[in-house]
């Protein structure tokens, strides 16, 4: 069974700022108590992650991923390749422009087909810390790149 969880933000920062953020990805230890490492593979020509190995921590289970990321101009998605803990994993970030440019707001999906059937309650413990770490830790890396 699929587990969904969605969160949106409004990040005082503007959109270039935030998409920085996103592709930063060896600062996520530095804000997601989950992700003890994660290193860039490959990247775009443009020099944005393609492929990313992260190694995480999640309700007491150890996991290492393999995601590829897909960029466009306001969104981010990326999808793991399966392992022990979980068939699939789908993340997608969206993010829309205030009408001066100076904030962003960024919705976040999740969807994970885990291998084993998980209690609710751990889920919504789970969920919590996932969508934390992506928001409001995406959030300080943000405005710490915006400058402000």
């Amino acid at each position: 069974m699929a587990i969904r969880a969605s969160r949106e933000v409004l990040i005082e920062a503007p959109r270039d700022a935030v998409m920085e953020a996103l592709a930063d990805v060896g600062a996520l230890p530095s804000y997601s108590s989950m992700h003890k490492r994660a290193e860039v593979m490959d990247r775009y020509p443009d020099g944005r992650p393609h492929h990313v190995r992260v190694k995480i921590r999640l309700l007491g289970l150890v996991d290492t991923e393999i995601l590829e990321y897909r960029w466009g101009p306001d969104w981010l998605v990326w999808d793991a390749q399966p392992t022990s803990q979980q068939y699939a994993q789908h993340v997608e970030y969206r993010l829309s422009s205030d009408d001066h440019g100076e904030c962003t707001r960024v919705r976040i999906d999740i969807t994970v087909e885990p291998v084993v059937p998980i209690p609710e309650f751990l889920i919504r413990r789970a969920c919590g810390g996932v969508l934390d770490a992506a928001t409001t830790g995406l959030r300080e890396l943000a405005l710490r790149d915006a400058g402000t």
